[in-house]
This record gives structure tokens, sequence and C-alpha cells, in this order.
């Protein structure tokens, strides 16, 4: 039957007073209303009117009708209006656009109205707003600080006070639009804030909350639960999420047709699955605890609960309690998995918390006897000038804070352990939670696998002028990135008269970098730094430089970083008694590595007080080791100290620190940080509103907040600083790591900006977020920058491209064996800047990092914040200011191993698979040390000219011979070329044995540039697929899931995620074979030469070989303490110099008069 081609006659029945020929009218209408609804649209009105008439029997299709017809005119909200009128006859089974579009304006629509009668409950406390900075930042115009900051405002040109913010970023909205994209229409929980949506005029919110329960039903028997998990978390609606989660668990339950392994396995997909979304999508702080508390109660009461999720949940929630209860539970069930589970929770638990955390846990532990560290308190003080209100503990609420205080200080409430197995258990849970047993696993791994290129590092030293201090300082650091946590040192003793160039600052951290070397070697770093350590002056003796004596205290800091126990309070000491503002710098950069994240109020006291002293040199390490110590506490406190004293003090470098330190204080702290951050960027100082900028990027670091990266953007092109402008765009990658593929399509415009701070910030933006992914998109934008015509955007794309290159090889990336020539030739280029040269040799250290086994990573292994390697990147990227802070990147390398412990913890003799060819993740080949040929015979060049001069003297001779008639046969002459200008050779001298030509040379070069990718294809084709790894080797992270454990005496607790890995016996009758710890037997001594005569021969390379008394060779450290500890030419202790006299001027009219 052919359909109808005009509506007219349709649409003048809706007119008729007779309903049947209305009914009629809409029937037809429905079923033609795609071809028809041009017609309609125009008498709309009649059918809306129809739906209105509660006597008209057919309502319902009216609204059917208008819902099509508004469908048409793209008018969805109103659309989705008259479906949800429709009732029944909107019908979720049928497959059309009409039907999807609805479908998702109701889910839109519910979470709007859902969000905005649900908000989130703040983090800070369920009952109290979070606690305001009560010094700072006083208010006069427009938020600022000051008449002058509210006369001109900082971010733009234009007068606040008279013309209004012209950004839509800054502006409030006065808006009345109902957003459902936005939770609660972007205002959600704000009374009055919310416009009256169309949905709540209509009244039929009950039919949208039928077709979602129709919707979610019908997920529930296709077993698409994922799909009403993210619209439940969308919604903030919590019981609609439990509700998921057990009808999940139920469904499973009763199907027959799936055994019971596969129906844990979907519930523990499902967990993980919301876990996923809460840590990476969710970005209000509030809602993701509440999210977590409520999969930490459904884990609890499942029969075979997932452990490791609970873990998860219990350490981003900061509840030690818990998490000490969870481990005694685990010890108590006395079988061997159970142990296991036990010692790899601790492990997770070492790798993603605070030492705060870590030191509560380890204090409601079951012990024998508790070392007196334990028995001070949680801060290591009597707690007495830490009062709570000062301190908010990380993501936790002050209720849990005063419950948790209350368990740890209780003695009642520590159990005992039953058993003599019990009480060894703990204490081994003990050791691991204390870090010990971490650090040494990952230090012997980076000792056995040591692949450092020591030729790259000699071409460095070589190419780059020793008496030059940032050179030094360039070689310094690429030596020190390249042994990061190896132990091996030997480069201090190979080049002792290179060392001893070193003056100063270039001294400084040319000690400092024996820290990053033996970073973790916590059983002999004081014993080799003590050469260094500052001593008791006595009159008369020398007791060494202030500049190794303060780097050395540095050094002591990074060997023990984020770990407290051994050397905290032996630098505290030093640096009470220093006097010396080098030494006071170094200690305090020491204090706050050992110490970060222990809310040591006494050691903040002792920085806080050599702060008030407003020197210059000391007082922004200083502030940078606040910061340090009250990591992530959000002190109020602290944070109206340093404010307060920032604006008093009239030192740039001290106000740097301090703005540093600040950031660090509010260091994942979200949305409480927003008011520090709007004071700091309303303040009319540039460093505090750069200080400003770091707050933010840290306080949401990984969160990929969208408010936080509009604010950045809005800064990074709006600011009249351009020190701002630059970490503007460089905080980009700090918010956005966890999504480094987003982060280059956002700085691509920034990459090509005309201010080359941008461009610098947009370069280091990429490596921050790239780092370690050799992503093509970051390489493609950091390549046209190396050939910037600024000195130091080439700096910085050189040192983004080293990060997101490490550990990659040319069969992962095939563009990094190009790479790695640029940086080479960088350092070679006579006309290069200094600048570049410096970032260079950064670069070699970064790309080669720990002996090629480590990589740059800001999360764990397990996906949370590595708050020591996110630490580390900002500190580092302060070497813009100051050189000596870029030894704080090596906090953010982390080995990738597998490294496999047994239930006894003992590290087994036995291989894993790993299913890929050995050649994709294998090492980088070393570079191949050119071999000086011997001389070989030069070549005899032969002059134009004088060949020109033969055969004239030829062609003479020849006419002379015809004139005379002597001879009557012709002589033969010598050909002459075509260019009669080249230069010739002789060719009796060219003729050299195996020789190739010139031409021949120039067809095998260009091939052979561009063979090495093909080769190594080919190699890879013909190689096995599948190799054998031995334990404790390196597994990159992008390799972990080809990895497997065939032998079937050793089975993991869980899927491998890199680092420790805790494997269960099966055979534990059987005789074990254990891996040989040569990083502990590798004893070096510490000697250093005392006498004048040893430092010379030092120097000289008399004594390279010389040994102890153990008849041990003398290790670099041991090696350089002679040479770094050499007082400087004019040094310290030496007299200044006359002031000179006045410089008499004469004119040259003088005389005349």
């Amino acid at each position: 039957m052919v359909g109808l081609t005009s509506a007219a006659g349709l649409v003048g029945f809706l007119s008729e007073p007779d309903t049947e020929l209305q009914i009629f009218a809409l029937r037809k209408l429905n079923d033609e209303i795609n071809s028809l609804w041009t017609e309609v649209a125009g008498s709309v009105g009649e059918i809306e009117a129809l739906y209105e008439d509660e006597a008209f029997p057919e309502r319902e299709l009216a609204a059917l009708v208008a819902a099509k017809v508004y469908y048409n005119l793209q008018e969805y909200n109103e659309s989705m209006v008259f479906a949800l009128g429709a009732g029944k006859l909107f019908n979720l089974d049928n497959e059309g656009e009409f039907e999807d579009t609805i479908i998702s304006k109701c889910v839109d629509t519910y979470i709007a109205l859902s969000a905005m009668f649900n908000p989130a409950t703040p983090a800070s406390t369920a009952n109290q707003a979070p606690p305001q900075l009560t010094t700072a930042f006083p208010s006069t115009t427009n938020g600022a600080t000051s008449t002058s900051a509210g006369l001109a405002s900082p971010t733009t040109p234009f007068s606040q006070s008279t013309l209004p913010s012209r950004s839509l970023l800054s502006r409030q909205d006065s808006s009345t639009t109902f957003d459902p994209s936005l939770p609660g229409g972007g205002n959600a929980g704000v009374p009055g804030a919310h416009p009256s949506p169309l949905i709540l005029q209509r009244g039929i919110q009950k039919q949208l909350h039928t077709v979602i329960e129709q919707l979610f039903e019908r997920c529930y028997k296709e077993g698409r639960y994922y799909q009403v998990v993210g619209i439940a978390i969308e919604a903030r609606n919590l019981e609609k999420l439990r509700q998921a989660i057990l009808r999940a668990s139920d469904d499973q339950a009763k199907n027959k047709a799936i055994s019971r392994e596969d129906s844990i396995d979907v519930g523990k997909d499902l967990m993980e699955y919301v876990l996923e979304i809460c840590m990476g999508v969710v970005q209000e702080r509030g809602l993701r605890n509440e999210i977590l508390r409520l999969i930490l109660d459904l884990l609890n009461d499942i029969p075979a609960p997932e452990y490791f999720s609970i873990a998860k949940c219990i350490v981003y929630l900061n509840e030690s309690t818990m998490a000490s209860d969870l481990l005694r539970r685990l010890v108590n069930k006395a079988d061997p998995k159970s142990l296991a589970v036990a010692y790899q929770i601790a492990f997770d638990m070492y790798d993603n918390s605070t030492q705060e955390f870590l030191k509560k846990v380890r204090s409601n532990l079951p012990s024998a006897s508790p070392p007196a560290s334990e028995t001070a308190g949680v801060s290591g003080t009597d707690g007495d000038n830490d009062p709570a209100s000062a301190t908010q503990p990380l993501l936790q609420d002050s209720n849990d804070t005063n419950d948790t205080a209350t368990s740890i200080n209780g003695a009642s409430e520590k159990l005992a352990a039953s058993s003599p197995e019990e009480q060894k258990a703990f204490d081994s849970i003990g050791e691991i939670l204390q870090g010990t047993k971490t650090i040494e696993l990952d230090l012997e791994f980076l000792y056995r696998n040591n692949h450092t290129d020591k030729n790259i590092l000699n071409k460095i030293k070589d190419s780059l002028e020793a008496r030059n201090s940032i050179f030094h300082t360039a070689v310094s650091l690429a030596n020190a990135f390249m042994h990061a946590g190896t132990t091996n040192d030997r480069f201090f003793r190979d080049n002792l008269e290179w060392l001893g160039k070193a003056v100063n600052w270039s001294k400084f951290t040319a000690t400092a970098a024996l820290g990053v070397i033996h970073r973790g070697n916590l059983g002999q770093g004081q014993k080799l730094l003590e050469p260094y350590l500052p001593k008791d002056r006595i009159e008369g003796t020398n007791t060494g430089s202030a500049y190794s004596q303060g780097g050395s205290l540095y050094a002591l800091g990074l060997i023990y970083a984020n770990h407290e126990a051994l050397a905290l309070d032996l630098i505290r000491g030093h640096f009470k008694k220093a006097t010396e503002e080098v030494v006071q710098h170094g200690g305090a950069l020491g204090l706050g590595v050992a110490g970060m994240a222990t809310g040591d109020q006494g050691i903040y006291e002792d920085l806080r007080n050599v702060l008030y002293a407003d020197s210059a040199l000391n007082g922004e390490a200083v502030g940078i080791a606040m910061g340090l110590i009250m990591l992530g506490t959000g002190n109020f406190q602290a944070l109206e100290d340093m404010i307060q004293y920032a604006h008093e003090t009239q030192h740039e470098k001290i106000v740097r620190g301090l703005a540093l330190g600040m950031a660090l204080i509010m260091y994942g702290r979200q949305e409480t940080a927003d008011e520090l951050v709007n004071g700091l960027l309303d303040d009319p100082d540039p460093i505090l509103r750069y200080g400003g900028i770091q707050t933010l990027a840290l306080a949401y670091c990984g969160t990929g907040s969208n408010k936080a990266v509009r604010k950045l953007l809005h800064v990074a092109v709006s600011d009249v600083s351009d020190d701002v402008r630059r970490i503007a765009v460089m905080s980009l990658g700090f918010i956005l790591f966890r999504k480094p593929n987003s982060v280059p399509r956002m700085v691509e415009l920034l990459s090509e900006s005309y201010n080359p701070h941008v461009r610098y910030g947009a370069a280091m933006a990429l490596g921050i977020s790239c780092a370690g992914t050799g992503l093509d998109e970051a390489i493609d934008l950091l390549e046209p920058m190396i050939k910037d015509p600024t000195d130091f955007v080439r700096q910085g794309a050189l040192i983004s491209l080293s990060m997101i290159m490490v550990q990659q090889n040319e069969a992962m990336n095939p563009k990094v064996g190009t790479i790695r020539k640029t940086l080479q030739k960088a350092i070679g280029d006579r006309h290069e800047d200094a600048m570049t040269k410096f970032g260079s040799a950064v670069s070699l250290g970064i790309i080669d990092a720990g002996g090629r086994n480590c990589t740059i990573s800001l999360q764990t292994q397990t996906g949370n914040l590595n708050m020591a390697g996110i630490v580390g990147m900002a500190v580092f990227t302060q070497y813009w200011y100051w050189f000596p802070l870029t030894h704080f990147l090596s906090l953010s390398f982390t080995p990738t191993s597998v490294i496999a412990l047994d239930q006894d913890l003992e590290v087994p003799n036995f291989k894993f698979h790993s299913a890929t060819r050995p050649s994709l993740f294998d090492y980088p080949p070393e570079q191949e040390a050119k071999v000086e040929d011997a001389p070989e015979k030069v070549k005899t060049a032969v002059l134009s000219t004088t060949a020109q001069a033969k055969r004239r003297a030829q062609k003479k001779e020849k006419q002379q011979r015809r004139e005379s008639m002597d001879i009557d046969h012709t002589p033969t002459t010598p050909k002459v070329g075509i260019n009669e200008d080249k230069m010739d050779t002789d060719e009796s001298a060219l003729k050299v044995e195996g020789e190739k030509p010139e031409s021949a040379e120039k067809d095998t070069e260009d091939p052979k540039a561009t063979a090495a990718p093909e080769g190594l294809r080919k190699k890879m084709e013909k190689e096995k697929v599948g190799c054998e790894l031995e334990n404790m080797s390196r597994v990159l992270p992008a390799q972990l899931k080809f990895i497997s454990f065939p032998d079937g005496r050793y089975e993991p607790v869980k899927k491998p995620t890199g680092g420790v890995i805790l494997v269960i016996d099966n055979k534990p009758s059987e005789s074990k074979s254990l891996m040989e710890l040569k990083a502990r037997k590798n004893v070096k001594p510490a000697a250093a030469p005392q006498t004048l005569q040893d430092r010379i021969n030092d120097v000289y390379n008399l004594e390279n070989n010389r040994t102890g008394a153990t008849g041990v060779e003398a290790s670099g450290a041991a090696a350089g303490a002679g040479v770094l500890n050499a007082m400087d030419e004019g040094g310290e202790s030496a007299e200044e110099a006359d002031v000179p006299r006045e410089f008499e001027y004469h004119s040259d009219n003088e005389g005349e008069e």
C-alpha cells in the first residue's frame, strides 16, 4: 500500500469534535510521522491539547505522536517528556533511532536529577566544613590580597575594579540553563542553584524512574552489569550501586550453566571494574570515599573475599586500624597461602602508603618488644606540639582520626601473638612495612642487572669542559642517573682528575650524586659517606669543604629517601649543629627527602627556626623541606606560618621555596586546596602565583580534573609572568599523567606558541605525562622542538624525549636510535649552547636510568599514585632555578623487575615464562667504542696548478721535438680529466689494500643507516616466540601481560604486576635452590685518604688501585673523598682580597685649564 503523501486531511481531523476521527488521525500520523512531520509540526499544539485533555481516551497515543514530532524538530527535552507521557506505548525493546535517543536522554536526565538531590559528602569531615586559613590572604578588592592587586589584576591587563572579567573561566556563571551532562547541572547540592527542569515542571518523575528500572532490568537479564554500575556511580546513587553488585552475585549463583569458578571470576571482574572507575574516573574525593566504603563493606561480606581489593580500599581511605586487623586476620589463619597473601599485602602497602600510615599499622601489630622509635608516638615526637586541629590526615575524616589515635595509644587494645610462628610472621610483616625488605631486593636487582654503557658516559665527560661549572654538574648528574641504585661509583675512582676540578656548588652536586648512586644501600650508606659528613671544627685543622659536607647530608637523605628509620636522627643532628649556610642547605634537603610525609612537628620547628634567620642561601631548601615533612597532611598551621613569612621576607629564593613547600603540603588534597590556590593566584607577587599553580597541580595530580585543567589553560594564556605561564602549561602533565594519550592533543597549539616559555612548558608536560610510554604522538611534537631557536626550549625537548624513551629499544620504537644519536650529537657540537648541552647530558643519563633497569613512573604497579615519584618530579622541575634539585628526579625511577619470594621471604632460583620474542623487550645494544687505527699512508695531493704546469711543459717539449725533427714517433701524453680545475691525486699513493672506491662508500653508507631496523625485523621473525627468564630479571610494564609461571612448583598469589611477587611452594617437601644476594656481600671500604700526599696522589691517579686492609678495591666514594673534601682555591677559609682602590678618571681637557 502506498503511503500518504500529505498530512493535510489528517491534521484537519484533529480539529473535529468527533473522538473517533481524532484517534484515527493520530494512529495514521503515528505510522507515517517520519515522512509527514514537517506538515504536522504546525499543529503540534493541537496534539498537546489532546494529551492534556484528561477526558480523551488515547492520551498516551497523542503523547507519542507529539514526542516524535519534537524528535524530528531536534527538541529532545520536549520529546523525552512526551515519550515518558506515552507510558506503555513507548516500547524500550523497539530498535530505532527515536527509541535510542529518548533512552539516552532519559539516562542523562536521571543522572542529573539524582545527582542534584544526592550531593557528595565533603571529603574533609562528615558534618563540618573544612577549616579555613585564618591569617592568609585578607581580601580587599575581588579577592585580591592588597589594593594594588585589586586595581591591577595579575592575570589580565584590565582593572578588575572597573571592568568585569572577560574570561568565561573566571566569571561566575549566571546562566540558568540546566545541563544534564554535568552532575546536578553543574551545581550539585547547592540550594537554589538549579533551574526547574522541564521534567520536574511536568511532574513525570515517576514515569522516568519506571523507564530507568526497565532499562536496568533488561541489563540484568542480558548480563550487562557494567552499564548499571556506570549509571549508578554517575548519578551518585550508592543504593543502586549496591543493588547492582548484589544482583550480579545472585544471578551468577543461580545460573546453573556457569561453573562456580567462573561465577567467582565474573564477580571479581565486576569489583575490579568498580574500583577502576572509582580511582580513575570519579574526580570528587568525597564521592570516591563513599564508594570505596561501600565496596569495602560488600567485599567483607563475600564468603571468599578478595583481599587485595580490600587492601587497596583500606590504603586509599587511610584506615590504618582496618589494615592491621586485615593482616592480623590473615596471619591467624595459619595456612601458607594466607601468610603469603598477608606478606603480599604488606609489600603493596609499602609501595602505596605514606610513612605516617605505615608507622600506625606497625604500631597496631603484635610485637614482643616494640622498638623505642615506635613508642615515641606516631609523628616521631611526644605529640604535644601537633594538635589534632592543625593537621588533617590525608583522605581521612576527623572522627576516624580520633578513633585511630585511640587505638594506637591504647595499650590494652594491642593483642599479643598466640604462638612463636605468628610472632615471627608479625615481625616479618613489620620489616616489610618498614621498607627494608623491598629496598634490599630492589638494590639487589639493580646491582645484578646493571647494563650501563660506560662509553656514553666517557664521551659525555670528554666532550664537556670540566672547568665549566655547568658542564661538570651535567656530567655528575648523568653519572648519577645512569648508575642510580646500582652502587657502582667506579666512575669517580677512574676520573679523580676530572673530579678534582669541581668547585663550590658543582662539588656539592657531585657529592650528592653518591646518594643517587647508592640509593637504598641502607647497610653501608652511612659508612660510605662518613668521610664527607660534617666534623667538629678543631682550631688549626682542616675539616674539609663545606660544599662536600652539605652535599653529603643531601646524599644521605637520598640514600634513605622516604625511609626515616635509620638516618633521620643523624641528619637532624648535623643540621641543628651546622653553622655554615651551605651545610644547612644540604641538611635541609636531606631531612626533607628522608622524612617525607612523616608530619614530624619537631623537625618542622627546627626547619622553621632556620628559616626565620632570613638567609637566602638556605631559605629555599628549608622551605622545600618544610613542605616535604608535612607532605599531604594539609597542616593549616604550617600553611599560615609559611604564607605569613612569604609576605614578610624580601628574598625571592625564600619565597620560591615556601611556595613549593605549600604545594607539597596540599599534595592530593583536591577540593581542600581550592581556597589556598585561589588566594595564591590572586597575589600580586608572581612567585606566589607560581606556587599557586604548583599547589593546583599537586592537589589534583593524577585526577584528570576538568576544573583544574581549565584553570591551568586559562592562566597559561593570560598571566603576565612568563614563569607562571610556563609552570601552568607544565602542570598539565601532573594532572593528566593517567591519560597520556590526551596530552599531545591538548598542548599541540601551545607547543607552537610565540612565547618560548610556553613552548618549554608544553615540552615538559609531554615528558611528565608520557614518561616511559614511547608515545608516537608526543615524539612527533617534540622532534621539531629540538631545532627550536631558543636554547632552553631545546633543552626541555631533549629532556622530555629521554623521559618518554626510557627503556625503549628499536623493536618497540624505531625512533629511539635516532634520538640517541641526536642527544650525543648535541653534546659534541661546538656551536651548541651550554644550556642545550646540559640538557643533552642529563637526557643521556635519564634514558639509561638505573643501569637501563628503571623507568619513570608517577603511579605504582597497582595503579595508585606514586607519592615519592610525583614529589621527585615536581621538585626536579625546579632545576630551572637551582641545579642541585635535579637529583630529585631519581625518586621517580622505578625498577622494572619481577622478584619472586616464597613464604619464607627467600628468593628461590627458578624460571618463569615470557610469551614474547626475546629481542622485543631486550636491552638496547651498547655503543661500540671507536678503536684508534694505525696511521695510514696519506694520499699525495697534486694541485691543479702543478698539473697544468706539467701539461704546458709537455706541450712545449712536444713542439720543440717537431721543430727539430729529431724524433719521428709521437710521444704518449697523460690523459687529462674532464674537469681540469679539479684537484688531482698521485695515483701511485692511492692504492691502499682493501680500500673501496668513493662511489662504493656512498652507495653503502645510506643503506647501512636504514638497515638496522630492517635487520632487527628479520632477526625477530627468525626468533622463536617465548623465552625463559630467571627470577629477579628485568620485565618491562608492557611485558607483564605476557608473563606466566608454567613451573608447577611455584604459583603466584596474584596476577603479576611487577616488583615483589609472593609465590606459593606447592612442593615444600622437596629441597629448594635459593639465589645468592650479591649486593649484600659487596662490602666497600669507606677509608678515605687523609694526608696531603694521599690527596695529591689521588688527583694524579697514582693510587687508583689502592686497597684497604682487607684487600678490597677502594670504592669511588672512598677514593673521591680526598678530592671533594679538599678546600677550593681561595676557598672558604681563605682571607678575603683587599678592596681595590678607587679608579681615578682623568679627562682630556684637564691639563688645559
